[in-house]
C-alpha cells in the first residue's frame, strides 16, 4: 500500500512547489536569493531537527556521508538555477530545469547500469515535449541557460542518488542532513556580503511557510517516496511542477489560459499516466532489479 501511495505523494509535493512560485518571486524581491535560500533551508532543517532530534543519532557514518553528498548535489542545483535565472526568462528557466527528466534515465543507465524500458523513454519524451510547449518562446544559449542546465544536471543527480540511497527508515534523518547542507552552502556563498534579510513580517511569514511546508514537509515526503520509486519515475512526477505553477497562476494571479498551457500540461499528464500504469502493475519485479 505504501508503494502505491509514493507516486501520488510526490505529485502532491509538486503541487505544493507549483503553488509557491508567486510567493518565492515576492520574497526574492526583498532579499538576495542566496540569503533567502540559506534562511529557508536552515529554518526547515532546524524545525525537523527540533521536532525529532534523536533521529540524527540513528544514521551510520555511511548514511551521514550519503546525506551530505545529496545535500551538496541539491545545493549546487539550486545555485545553478538561482544564478541562471538572473540572465534568462522564467519560462526558459522552467523548461531547462525540467530537462532533469531527460538527464535522469541517462545517469541511471550510465552510473547504475539500469535498463531503461521503452515505455519510460516514451513518457520522458512526451513530458519533455509538454514542458517545451508550455514554456519555450524562442531559444538561445547563454550564461543563464548554461547555469540552469548545470542545475538541471545536478537536480537529476540528486534524484538518482535519493532513489539509490534513501530507505523508509532513514528518510527523516536524511532530510535533515540534506536541508542543513543546502542551507550552510548558501550561507557560505552569501557570507562575503553578510546575511541581508529584512526583519518585517511581510518577509518572515511567507518564508516560515515556505520553510515548514514547501521545504521541510515537501522534501521529507520526497525522500520517503523515493525510497519506494525509481529515479526516472520520480523525475517524471517532478515535471508536474510547472503544470501546477500554470494552474495556480491562472487561479491566483489571473494569468490567461493559453493553448500552450492546456496542450503542454495535457502531455505532461499523459506522461504521468504512463508512469502510473507502470508503477501500479501488479506483477512487479523486486525494486533492486526493477527496470527504470
Amino acid at each position: 500500500m505504501t508503494r502505491l501511495l509514493a507516486l501520488p505523494s510526490l505529485v502532491v509535493v509538486t503541487a505544493v512547489w507549483g503553488a509557491t512560485f508567486v510567493v518565492v518571486k515576492d520574497v526574492t524581491e526583498q532579499a538576495p536569493p542566496m540569503d533567502f535560500l540559506a534562511v529557508r533551508f536552515l529554518l526547515a532543517a532546524g524545525v525537523l531537527a527540533l521536532w525529532r532530534p534523536g533521529r540524527l543519532l540513528t544514521l551510520s557514518r555511511r548514511q551521514w556521508a550519503n546525506g551530505v553528498v545529496m545535500g551538496l548535489l541539491l545545493g549546487i542545483a539550486y545555485m545553478g538555477q538561482t544564478f541562471g535565472q538572473q540572465y534568462t526568462s522564467a519560462s526558459m528557466s522552467g523548461f531547462i530545469t525540467g530537462m532533469a527528466v531527460v538527464f535522469t534515465p541517462i545517469i541511471a543507465g550510465l552510473l547504475l547500469r539500469r535498463r531503461i524500458g521503452l515505455s519510460t523513454w516514451a513518457a520522458v519524451t512526451i513530458a519533455t515535449a509538454g514542458l517545451g510547449i508550455m514554456t519555450v518562446r524562442g531559444f538561445t544559449i547563454g550564461l543563464g541557460e548554461g547555469l540552469i542546465l548545470l542545475g538541471a544536471l545536478f537536480f537529476a543527480l540528486h534524484v538518482v542518488a535519493l532513489s539509490e540511497w534513501s530507505t523508509a527508515g532513514d528518510a527523516y534523518a536524511l532530510t535533515i542532513v540534506q536541508l542543513g547542507v543546502v542551507g550552510v552552502l548558501c550561507l557560505i556563498l552569501g557570507a562575503p556580503n553578510g546575511l541581508d534579510v529584512p526583519g518585517d513580517r511581510s518577509f518572515w511569514i511567507p518564508v516560515a511557510g515556505l520553510a515548514v511546508i514547501a521545504t521541510a514537509g515537501a522534501y521529507l515526503v520526497q525522500t520517503w517516496a523515493q525510497a519506494r520509486l525509481s529515479a526516472v519515475v520520480a523525475a517524471l512526477a517532478l515535471t508536474m511542477e510547472p503544470v501546477f505553477a500554470g494552474v495556480f497562476g491562472v487561479l491566483v494571479d489571473g494569468d490567461e489560459i493559453t493553448v500552450r498551457i492546456v496542450l503542454g500540461g495535457a502531455l505532461v499528464v499523459i506522461a504521468m499516466a504512463i508512469t502510473e500504469i507502470r508503477t501500479t502493475t501488479p506483477a512487479r519485479i523486486p525494486e533492486t532489479q526493477a527496470e527504470y
